[in-house]
């Protein structure tokens, strides 16, 4: 069974339509291909993510509200990269360990 027309001027138009159409996926595919490179462009230049942070508390001179590993989800907005001892200490003057990367087991304080 043949599924493509049998004269000419409908095949012409068929392959007007296919030509166009995949132009237009060529397109699409290199539009996509620079933004996946632009993507990994971005990835080389961003800096790494601290190894520990701290959130910091709402408003001035506010306690910090939590202690985080550097690639951690939940960090808030209001944060400040630390140092493993930072961290060690702000663990131990009471500063809460986030409860999702859970930093006090990483750093061997449980």
């Amino acid at each position: 069974m043949n599924d493509l027309p049998p004269d000419l001027p409908r095949l012409r138009t068929l392959e007007t339509w296919l030509v166009v159409s995949l132009e237009r996926v060529r397109q699409q595919i290199a539009a996509a291909e620079q933004r996946e490179a632009e993507r990994q462009q971005g990835a080389k230049r961003r800096p790494p993510p601290p190894d520990w942070v701290l959130e910091l508390g709402i408003g001035v001179g506010a306690p910090p509200s939590e202690v985080h590993a550097g690639d951690c989800y939940a960090i808030g907005r209001r944060q400040r990269p630390i140092t493993r001892e930072q961290a060690l200490e702000a663990l131990g003057e009471g500063v809460r360990a986030c409860v999702h990367c859970r930093p006090d087991t990483a750093l061997g304080v449980l």
